[in-house]
């Protein structure tokens, strides 16, 4: 009887593309649920929790290595329970068990593995292991056999063990909170300022030495302090890293957007896979610094970022796909590097030698390759382009016109863009996930409102209407995850604050009421169900989420920043453009519940630096009445879009015709605003021009109709 393969284990019924890569092991994998633990209770085995992503190089490797392994299989089939979590979907279960290995081993990455008694508690934590030891890392084949033998025979010291970590994830979860209210000033800004320039890059940009990571709420925040205090220091690490960063590999100069990390000092070798979320942080900082500089280079890196995005990494029903894989052809960045013999072929051919070597010398390609194996040290004849030389270095030094330069360089990208798409592709990550959605939706939206883009902002309210109609449950109750057409998993904090984030930048690039009314909306859900009222802070997960066995609370940034910050950060948004000092109450109550982890390391906080920023002011609202379509009030809010001002919140009410009811929040007849937004009521035409009125703690100055009188007293 003919072989028909191997058979899939229950991970095949799932969603997610990381679980599905693991259908077919020969590990009897389970999801997590409590069909699980009932097994691992009922035969009394402990639970190896092995957890991962479907872009991480590493999981693939251990993959291949160990869990397609006969032998492995057996071993964890046989004495263990194994489990398998994309941490993407379960950022949850995730957080605890890698605070787990953090305190037990002092470090932590992915995969993840956890070995724990039937009642979640951690008793052993690592990450990679390979199938047989090696160069002092313990294999699967010798550590098994161990960790069985201590639960057979050395159960009681698992069991303390275990019960002694979850104890200390739970000392972890409210060292440091609690009241501290006005401790956070102007000194915590200062003092995270300097504590990112005493680790500044001065050569290469970024804050740390190899592996070098995009962080680019750390870059929001040094902007906002140049513009607090006139420090152009600030301002100056924020260019010096983002234009670094564009010239190195970690950027994909072929099709856009960026690399998760640079494993080398010089950004130039990166991981290969491709985040959502790196895209839509990076895409606002290029955006504010933009801003700041007016210089159309940062401009069109954002542009670069969206337009990746939009090709790349939109779904058809609007919503933006996770990531895109490191690996094709079976190892790591294939698709992305170019030996010299490829390269010189594909150029020659399409635009002659001439070119050719251009494009070779921009892109800085070398015969023996520009970059050295990882592990051997050894140059492998391939090469990640990069950005060796500018248009401006090379017109100068050839005499020839820059512009005339940039122009030939464009095609030859055109040119390996097309090439590149003969290759096999990465696998891409195609689930919708709310928060980085989030993240993304705003991300467009302000940049779309910076460049005076439709195009952008479109793309934002469309993945913002995709998201508020798909990621729902029964009740109503917004969800974390979507894959082919099936929506799962209860929202967590972070999927409802990102989400206002968007739903805010939305309403700012559109002036669109309803944005305003979803972001409000979610709030209430966010504060009743997440928010610690003992302690304050909001939890990841809310209390009904029973099956994690620490509520945690997520307070340092890390990839994202952490869902305390961009909660208490659209506390502040909301709460000044709705005019709800409630929502300022609340903000100040979460300020004080931070003030011992925010003051105690502020640098490792910056996204509540950005809130913290906004809460000390100086802050203004302007409030825009006038014809939507008149051209006065089109020039009036363009001169506030293009401007950079992370304290001013601009608000736009139509004038000069009736609202319809349907315009109106719950479909009442009147102001669209009245509802969301009372205190701007009521705010009337001058001389029946396009009037603005700047206010302070919600204040007005004298209303004008003239844009510069409306500048200075912005100023």
């Amino acid at each position: 009887m003919p072989d028909s393969g191997p058979r899939p284990n229950r991970l095949a019924r799932e969603k997610s593309p990381y679980l599905l890569q693991h259908a077919f092991n020969p590990v009897d994998w389970l999801p997590w649920g409590e069909e699980a633990f009932a097994l691992a209770r009922a035969e009394d085995r402990p639970i190896f929790l092995s957890i991962g992503y479907a872009t991480c190089h590493w999981c693939h490797v251990m993959e291949r290595e160990s869990f397609e392994d006969e032998d492995v299989a057996a071993l964890l089939n046989r004495d263990f329970v194994p489990i398998k979590v994309d941490r993407e979907e379960r950022p949850d279960i995730d957080g605890v068990y890698m605070t787990a290995c953090q305190l037990m081993t002092g470090q932590g990455g992915w995969p993840l593995t956890i070995v724990m008694t039937p009642d979640k508690q951690p008793f052993f934590a690592g990450t990679y292991f390979p199938r047989e030891s090696v160069a002092g890392r313990a294999g699967m084949l010798d550590l098994l056999p161990r960790l069985a033998s201590v639960w057979r025979e050395r159960r009681a010291d698992a069991e303390a063990a275990g019960a002694s970590a979850l104890a200390a994830i739970r000392e972890v979860e409210v060292r440091g909170l609690g009241s501290g209210e006005g401790a956070l000033d102007e000194e915590t800004l200062r003092r995270g300022f300097s504590d990112l320039r005493a680790r500044f890059d001065p050569h290469q940009g970024g804050f740390s030495r190899a592996p070098k990571f995009p962080a680019p709420h750390q870059l929001l925040f040094l902007l906002r302090w140049s513009d607090r205090t006139g420090d152009r220091r600030g301002v100056e690490m924020v260019e010096k890293t983002l234009v670094s960063m564009r010239r190195g590999g970690v950027f994909d100069h072929v099709g856009y957007g960026f690399h998760r990390y640079s494993t080398d000092a010089r950004w130039l070798v990166p991981h290969f896979e491709k985040m959502l979320y790196d895209q839509a942080l990076l895409a606002m900082a290029y955006t504010e610094l933009w801003q700041v500089t007016g210089d159309e280079a940062h401009r069109r890196v954002a542009l670069e970022i969206c337009e990746y995005v939009a090709r790349d990494l939109t779904d058809a029903e609007g919503g933006f796909h996770s990531a895109e894989d490191a690996d094709s052809e079976g190892r790591e960045g294939a698709f992305y590097v170019w030996t010299r013999d490829e390269f010189d072929e594909v150029m020659t051919r399409a635009l002659g030698e001439e070119a050719a070597g251009l494009a070779r010398r921009a892109f800085g390609v070398e015969a023996r390759g520009n970059f050295a194996d990882e592990a051997s040290g050894l140059r492998t004849g391939e090469n990640i382009l990069h950005a060796a030389e500018t248009p401006a270095d090379i017109a100068a030094a050839l005499g020839e016109d820059a512009g005339r330069v940039e122009e030939r360089l464009e095609e030859a990208r055109r040119v390996l863009f097309k090439q590149r798409e003969t290759r096999e592709r990465p696998l891409l990550d195609d689930k919708i996930l709310t928060d980085w959605n989030g993240l993304m939706i705003a991300a467009l939206a302000r940049s779309g409102l910076a460049f005076g883009d439709e195009t952008l902002v479109g793309a934002a309210a469309r993945a913002a209407d995709f998201i508020l109609r798909q990621l729902r449950d029964a009740e109503g109750r917004l969800l974390h995850r979507y894959r082919e057409g099936d929506a799962a998993i209860p929202a967590g904090a972070a999927d409802h604050a990102c989400l206002i984030w968007g739903l805010i930048e939305l309403y700012g690039a559109t002036f669109d009421p309803r944005w305003l009314r979803a972001g409000r909306d979610l709030l209430d859900p966010l504060l009743e169900r997440f928010w610690d009222p003992e302690r304050l802070g909001v939890f990841n997960v809310d209390a009904a989420q029973r099956d994690v066995p620490v509520r945690q609370k997520e307070l340092y940034d890390g990839a994202t920043p952490s869902a305390n910050a961009t909660t208490w950060y659209v506390l502040l948004r909301l709460g000044r453009l709705t005019g709800d000092l409630d929502l300022l109450d609340r903000a100040e109550s979460l300020r004080g519940a931070l003030a011992g982890p925010v003051g105690g390391a502020p640098s490792a906080h910056t996204m509540s630096l950005v809130a913290l920023d906004l809460a000390l002011g100086p802050a203004q609202e302007v409030v825009v009445t006038g014809d939507p379509g008149d051209p006065g009030t089109q020039r009036m809010l363009a001169a506030l879009a293009g401007r950079y001002a992370p304290r001013t919140a601009v608000l736009f009410k139509p004038a000069g015709r009736p609202t319809d009811a349907s315009e109106a929040p719950g479909g009442t007849a009147g102001d669209p605003l009245a509802e969301v937004a009372p205190f701007t009521a009521p705010h009337d035409l001058l001389d029946g021009k396009a009037t603005a009125y700047v206010c302070t703690g919600f204040a007005c100055r004298r209303p004008t109709t003239n844009i510069q009188e409306m500048m200075e007293q912005l100023a």
